[in-house]
């Protein structure tokens, strides 16, 4: 089974949903860090990280989130996460990711949203995030 056949993928046009599990740690980050890179590599604009059904995130979905952000600049492209649960929030908020990656509180939400900075070129907002 390729990383593209274990999470669900809604392909829209230049836009890419990836629905993530309800629980992420160590033991699924690889594979959702490279479903969302294989998104990324086959040329969206925008790649949305649906965690609306995600009730926990250790720090290795963060870092999965934070890999994939940096192929999205590399790509000219962007990450945005939907998310509602607050202990998920709560990570992406200590960590940091909430300023690097749009969240949004529902995937329409983050498909309307207009662009970010790192759609941009010569604009970046990427930086180390720690955990």
């Amino acid at each position: 089974m390729t990383s593209l056949e274990q999470y669900p993928v809604l392909w829209a046009g230049p836009r890419a949903v990836v629905t993530l599990p309800a629980e992420i740690d160590i033991s699924n980050d690889a594979l959702i860090s490279d479903t969302l890179l294989a998104v990324l590599n086959r040329g969206v604009s925008t790649l949305v990280a649906d965690m609306t059904g995600t009730t926990f995130c250790a720090c290795a979905g963060v870092g999965a989130l934070a890999r994939a952000h940096q192929r999205a600049i590399a790509n000219r492209a962007e990450v945005r996460v939907a998310a509602t649960a607050p202990i998920v929030l709560r990570i992406l908020a200590l960590t940091g990711v909430d300023r690097m990656i749009p969240v949004h509180p529902g995937v329409a939400a983050a498909l309307a949203a207009a662009p970010g900075p790192e759609c941009h070129p010569g604009q970046s907002r990427a930086r180390e995030v720690p955990c």
